[in-house]
């Protein structure tokens, strides 16, 4: 005797739900405003230091205070030798090598040279959920787009849709959302659209594909066999 479990996986497909939020502007396919003056998360503005973000510093001459990695710590502050604890945060690193340079003369090095290069910039990020296979907050610096950010994820997991991929943004204080399906940026039939720091992606899942996928598991447990409808999995 077989038992048809079909357990409503017709209805099983999410979709995003984007209307919750009375300051939220949903777009469908459509690019999101960039980022303003102000929002903290223009890639082309200077950048300044933030809590988590890793350094990289060299004095010019002194090997033993060359090319050592410093992170910033989550108060904004560093520690260098000779030139003790430095608040850092919301400064940008050309600032920082001048403070260096006033800290290792106070401590009777003569004509420091210094340079500071930010090697992760951990506190201007953009962050990556839902079914893709490493989530988690990325830094950013330079251009991203979302299939680059895919790709920084390791890619969807088997449980994504890749037509419900939304990205969060919020512009001089207004929340906006859109939808994007990945598959159709892939073959160009919609534009891959940028990503910006402070950005949301969220990537959607397929209820019914996991119901279906905990049902093969299970059925060696079973005495009858299972036989699922697989034309109603989304």
């Amino acid at each position: 005797m077989a038992v048809i479990l079909v357990a409503g996986l017709a209805g099983c497909a999410t979709t995003p739900r984007l209307g919750g939020d009375g300051n939220l502007q949903v777009f469908s396919g459509a690019s999101l405003p960039a980022p303003k003056e102000g929002d903290n998360a223009l890639a082309s503005k200077p950048y300044n230091l933030g809590p988590f973000d890793l350094l990289v510093i060299d004095v010019f001459g002194m090997p033993e205070l060359s090319n050592r990695e410093v992170r910033v710590d989550e108060t904004g502050m560093i520690s260098f030798p000779l030139a003790g604890a430095i608040k850092v945060s919301g400064k940008p690193a050309r600032d920082v090598e001048w403070q260096l340079v006033e800290a290792l003369r106070a401590n009777h090095v003569r004509n420091p040279k210094v340079t500071v290069q930010v090697k992760e910039a951990k506190s201007q990020a953009f962050t990556i959920e839902g079914e893709v296979k490493q989530p988690g907050i990325y830094p950013f610096s330079g251009r991203v787009s979302l299939l680059q950010a895919m790709a920084l994820s390791k890619g969807v997991t088997e449980f994504a849709k890749l037509d419900d991929v939304v990205i969060f943004r919020t512009v001089g204080g207004q929340k906006y959302a859109a939808l994007y399906n990945l598959k159709a940026i892939r073959h160009g039939q919609q534009p891959d659209p940028e990503i910006y720091a402070n950005d949301l992606v969220m990537v959607g899942d397929s209820s019914g594909r996991k119901l279906f996928k905990d049902l093969v598991t299970v059925t060696p447990l079973l005495t009858v066999p299972i036989i699922i409808l697989d034309k109603l999995i989304p």
